[in-house]
């Protein structure tokens, strides 16, 4: 005879699976919509700097985005009651927008006058491994083996992309450091931004930090009123576009897919950009970057891999 617990294990077990419900599969291909829609957004920043390099000076061009973004961030930030930092946050708030906003864009800009869209891209991506340096510096993190190897690798790959622009001439290899230097400020901004986000929301963090980016670029005003005087229509549509979605836009639907998902994973999601930069370039610029450019790159992405690897814990001795 069969037990009522046995029973009623048996009827569970010949029951038909649960499905997921249809609001929750909604929501993940929201998130995933989300994610792919920011991914090809900032891959298409790079695509549209270069472009624009030829005729639009690195200040100029970086002021006039950053306009553009604080207006569009702006509306998102007032059609509600804003959070606004308390005094001791402003300190780290200007370090970001001077940093990540401000330098970043001035270097970056300038890089994309000097290599290719899809080689800019990968350069920036070493920015993971200059965070976790500088988190050991600035915020007492723990320097691992697989950190300090991470680093060599991943270096080992920018003098590579270097090694491949050194035929180009000394103002290639220029381009490449630039970018580095893109890198470094963002991995500052990114150190900077992350205390003030446990405190304040996410967009208002964003359009202070542009707004300080602005004021930074105020001394390429004056280039930025010739630009607007000289260029056609298309010039300064691509200007705005880059303001409105790869700044606006994007950061907007990053911070919403950040609060649905994991971190963690989703930051490995971004070692995508540079590939669909190098697509998109492909497409519209027909540009392909260097040869040693894809070698340099997959040694710049395996480092960033390997210093997220955290070192093996011992196991503690049992006492019987």
């Amino acid at each position: 005879m069969t037990s009522p617990r046995n029973s009623s294990t048996e009827a569970a077990a010949r029951a038909p699976a649960r499905t997921e419900p249809p609001a929750t599969r909604t929501a993940t291909w929201l998130v995933l919509a989300a994610m792919a829609v920011t991914l090809v957004l900032w891959a298409s920043a790079f695509v549209a700097i270069r472009h624009l390099g030829h005729d639009v000076p690195p200040g100029a061009l970086s002021l006039g985005r950053l306009l553009v973004a604080s207006v569009a961030l702006g509306v998102l930030v007032f059609r509600r009651r804003p959070t606004w930092p308390r005094r001791g946050d402003w300190g780290l708030l200007i370090l970001c927008g001077v940093a990540w906003f401000g330098i970043y864009n001035l270097a970056l800009n300038d890089a994309e006058r000097r290599i290719d869209a899809g080689t800019a891209a990968l350069l920036v991506q070493i920015g993971p491994i200059i965070v976790a340096l500088l988190a050991t510096v600035f915020l007492g993190e723990r320097l691992t083996s697989w950190l300090v190897v991470g680093m060599v690798v991943g270096f080992a790959g920018v003098f590579i992309i270097a090694r491949g622009f050194s035929n180009g001439g000394s103002g290639d290899r220029v381009g490449v450091w630039l970018a580095v230097i893109a890198a470094v400020t963002y991995a500052i901004g990114v150190l900077a931004q992350k205390p003030l986000l446990r405190r304040l929301p996410g967009p208002e963090v964003t359009f202070l930090a542009c707004a300080i980016g602005v004021i930074t670029l105020l001394p390429w005003s004056g280039e930025l009123v010739d630009v607007i005087r000289q260029s056609d229509a298309d010039t300064l549509l691509w200007i705005a576009y880059l303001g409105i979605f790869p700044t606006a836009v994007a950061f907007s639907l990053w911070a919403f897919v950040l609060a649905r998902s994991d971190a963690g994973k989703l930051t490995l999601t971004t070692f995508l950009v540079p590939f669909i930069a190098t697509l998109i370039a492909w497409a519209l610029l027909a540009e392909v970057p260097p040869a040693l450019t894809f070698l340099g790159g997959a040694l710049c992405i395996t480092g960033v891999l390997l210093t997220r690897r955290q070192p093996a814990r011992r196991a503690g001795r049992r006492s019987t």
